[in-house]
């Protein structure tokens, strides 16, 4: 669908929920078109796996020599 500037601003709820719906809505300015009305890209749902391999992937943090998990906390460091 094609609507002039002054059409979607007079119908913007209008054509959102269009979009919203799966519909394509070109703007256009003098016969120009200028925008383009999408609908968003559907969020996937993260899994509890998908959420642990993320973890699992991340590096290992190596402690300086002598160092505790413990002591850093108590100094106020953060590695």
């Amino acid at each position: 669908m094609t609507v002039g500037i002054f059409e979607a601003k007079q119908k913007l709820c209008e054509l959102v929920a269009r979009a919203s719906r799966g519909e394509e809505i070109i703007i256009t300015r003098r016969g120009k078109k200028q925008a383009r009305l999408l609908p968003m890209p559907a969020e996937r749902e993260r899994t509890l796996k998908d959420i642990f391999d993320s973890m699992t992937s991340r590096p290992r943090i190596k402690l300086p020599k002598g160092a505790t998990v413990k002591n850093l906390i108590e100094d106020g460091r953060r590695f």
